[in-house]
C-alpha cells in the first residue's frame, strides 16, 4: 500500500504518515485503514509503521505510555480540561522507539509549547495485541488514579479531549 502512493522507503512512508491528519479511523485497528481513509491517531500510525518495520527489518519497537495530556503538550485539550477543573488527565499515547530514541509522528505541525516526553509508565507492545492491551491498561491505569467510581467521568472527558484534537 505504501508503494501504491509512491513511497520507497521506510523515512519516506513515517514522513507521508506524519503528515496525515490526526483522526479516528472508521477501524482504529485496522491499522490499513490509515493510508485508504488518509488520517490516524497515535495507535493506528505507529502501529502501521511497526508492521511496515518488520516487514522490512527494520528494528523498532511500538510502545504505550501513559503522560499528563495536557494543554501545554496537547495542544486543543485545555478548553475541555479547564470547563471541568483538570489540570491533566492520565492518557494513553503509542508511539516508536528507535535506537532507545522515541519517535512520535502523530500530529504535524503540532505548536506544542512542551513536547510529550513525561512519562508514568513505558510498555512495549506488539500491533497484533494493541486492541485488547491498550484499553485495558487504560483502564487500570485510571482505576489506579482515581479510583473505580470515577472511571466513566473521567472517560467522558478524555473523549471530549480527543474530539477537541480532531476539529
Amino acid at each position: 500500500m505504501f508503494k501504491a502512493v509512491g513511497l520507497k522507503s521506510f523515512h519516506q512512508a513515517c514522513d507521508y504518515v506524519w503528515r496525515l491528519p490526526y483522526g479516528r479511523t472508521s477501524e482504529p485497528y485496522q491499522f490499513k485503514t490509515v493510508l485508504s481513509e488518509s488520517r490516524g491517531t497515535c495507535s493506528s500510525k505507529h502501529a502501521l509503521l511497526k508492521l511496515l518495520a518488520d516487514e522490512n527489518g527494520v528494528e523498532v519497537e511500538l510502545v504505550v505510555g501513559f503522560y499528563p495530556m495536557k494543554e501545554s503538550n496537547t495542544p486543543g485539550v485545555g478548553v475541555v480540561l479547564d470547563k471541568y477543573g483538570y489540570k491533566f488527565i492520565p492518557e494513553a499515547h503509542c508511539y516508536l522507539n528507535f535506537r532507545g530514541s522515541r519517535v512520535d509522528l502523530t500530529r504535524f505541525g503540532s505548536e506544542a509549547v512542551e513536547e510529550i516526553n513525561d512519562f508514568f509508565i513505558e510498555v512495549p507492545v506488539r500491533p497484533q495485541k494493541l486492541a485488547k492491551v491498550k484499553p485495558e491498561m487504560h483502564r487500570q491505569f485510571l482505576v489506579e488514579k482515581y479510583g473505580e467510581g470515577q472511571v466513566a467521568s473521567v472517560w467522558q472527558i478524555r473523549e471530549e479531549c480527543i474530539a477537541a484534537l480532531s476539529t
